[in-house]
């Protein structure tokens, strides 16, 4: 016997609500083009779109197609799995396929859940740290705070190594 697929309404929830993956990645793109000081409106320009456009993407009211999804990525200058980064389980469930595919089973995530709640970039103390070193306006002294960032932290590592040994 044939299971029958009921079709989603374009990826919207059965109540008619934004789709969960939606608005994670609608405010991925948001964090990503705060964290580089740009407007809707200048993101929207650099798109070929109306700032309009992306408040519904930002917002998850418009699913972002994978072409599109391809050019703010180049715009933000991240990979697309950024905008897919930090999605926990329950919203991952609430893919568009477990609507419409009768006793569809959740796919698994191989990262654990430890794992995520441990992460710096999670923390609000990593976004300000970030937000700052993108307001330096002389990149050459932002490169060099970014080596002694890197320098220092490779020196205690290797101090903490030492004093284990």
């Amino acid at each position: 016997m044939k299971t029958k697929i009921k079709r989603s309404s374009r990826g919207r929830t059965p109540s008619g609500q934004p789709n969960p993956i939606d608005v994670h990645v609608g405010n991925r793109i948001r964090l990503r083009r705060t964290l580089l000081n740009l407007s809707q409106e200048k993101l929207a320009s650099l798109l070929g779109l109306t700032f309009q456009q992306v408040q519904k993407y930002e917002r998850g009211t418009n699913r972002v197609g994978a072409s599109r999804l391809w050019d703010i990525g180049k715009v933000l200058e991240v990979p697309i799995n950024f905008f897919y980064d930090d999605m926990d389980n329950e919203v991952a469930s609430q893919s568009p396929r477990m609507f419409s595919i009768p006793d569809a089973t959740p796919l698994a995530f191989a990262e654990d859940e430890e794992v995520f709640n441990d992460d710096p970039m999670h923390r609000q103390e990593t976004l300000e740290l970030v937000k700052a070193y993108y307001k330096i306006p002389n990149r050459t002294a932002a490169k060099n705070l970014f080596d002694l960032a890197v320098s220092m932290s490779k020196t205690n590592y290797q101090k903490e190594k030492d004093t284990e040994e």
